[in-house]
């Protein structure tokens, strides 16, 4: 004979309250992931630094040449690389989801590549205008999503022709970086690792740049989490819910821009990021982007922190770019995402 408990309470109500406590213990092993990442981050390098030590600085005792290095390298270069995991991963997930395009990813479809070349502008004619990176990125990334969406349009949105359109964007930019790069070639050393996506050098005033972007990106995105849901439900039905469909995905567009946009602007053309971490979330986590949102941004930041790590160590003395690593990472995760979904 059933309790009154279990008679009051509805067995969907019971396995929604599992799920709701599974997401909510995936999200802290996430978190606890993007610290660990963090740490690692800090402690590991040409010079090796004690978890003792760093708690120390952390505690306020000078420790001399190992705080130095501390403070005005690992950490504002772990913050950066962090950060930037957050925003690709948000606005990859953000693009999957106003596109339906589970391989929509501001590297592949072309996005990087317009705030790209904004910001390869700047940076050869105006460098000692550099503020203007990122917002000059904004324009270049925005101008890039609506030629996408243009070009894909007809009579509805398909995903294979999203892809087709970003191949077609980003090949056009990419040609006009590599006509920017001939025409300067004097200036094009800086140019050259921004284009693979590094982290070298690094410091607090990136880490100044970014974060204001990562916090705006981070509320509205966090904001738009139901409108995105209602999205997933199809273009009619969400109209039928009373949500002005093409609107909510130019304005989540926009917001998907400035996060890929402000990353861009710092660290370069990194890309599979926006791919690789949303897919992965979702295995796990699941569709509601009430939890998937806060679920790529943990785990974005604990991917470029490790990748970063290994891209610094695993071949010292020589460091390599961290776009290299996510490269060999994504390429393949894109060719069996391609396979499965056409």
């Amino acid at each position: 004979m059933k309790t009154t408990t279990e008679q009051t309470i509805p067995k969907g109500s019971l396995k929604a309250d599992c799920s709701s406590k599974r997401r909510i213990s995936l999200l802290v092993v996430f978190a606890v992931l993007a610290c660990l990442g963090c740490m690692i981050s800090v402690m590991k390098g040409s010079v090796e630094i004690p978890l003792q030590e760093i708690l120390a600085v952390f505690g306020g005792q000078s420790i001399g040449t190992h705080q130095q290095i501390l403070m005005n390298i690992r950490l504002p270069r772990t913050l950066v690389a962090a950060l930037v995991g957050i925003n690709l991963s948000l606005s990859g997930a953000i693009l999957q989801a106003i596109m339906k395009n589970p391989l929509a990813d501001p590297h592949i479809i072309g996005i990087s590549s317009g705030a790209g070349l904004a910001g390869i502008l700047v940076m050869l004619l105006l460098p000692e205008f550099s503020w203007l990176i990122t917002p000059v990125a904004f324009v270049g990334a925005m101008g890039a999503a609506v030629m996408i969406y243009l070009l894909a349009w007809k009579n509805g949105i398909r995903p294979i022709r999203i892809i087709l359109a970003g191949v077609a964007v980003s090949a056009f930019f990419g040609a006009g970086i590599s006509a920017m790069m001939i025409f300067y070639s004097d200036r094009v050393h800086s140019a050259l690792m921004w284009m693979v996506g590094g982290l070298s050098a690094r410091s607090w005033p990136h880490v100044e740049l970014l974060w204001p972007y990562t916090l705006l990106g981070l509320l509205l995105a966090f904001f738009a989490a139901r409108h995105l849901n209602i999205l997933q439900l199809g273009d009619e039905l969400a109209r039928g819910l009373g949500l002005s469909v093409e609107k909510t995905r130019l304005l989540l567009t926009a917001v998907a821009a400035i996060l890929a946009a402000s990353a861009v602007s710092v660290v370069g053309l990194l890309g599979f990021v926006g791919l690789i971490v949303p897919h992965a979330a979702r295995l796990l986590i699941g569709s509601d982007h009430r939890y998937l949102l806060p679920a790529c941004a943990l785990l974005g930041a604990a991917v470029v922190t490790f990748s970063d790590t290994f891209a610094r160590t695993a071949f010292a003395p020589v460091e390599l770019p961290v776009g290299i690593i996510m490269a060999v990472l994504g390429a393949p995760f894109f060719l069996f995402l391609l396979r499965k979904e056409l």
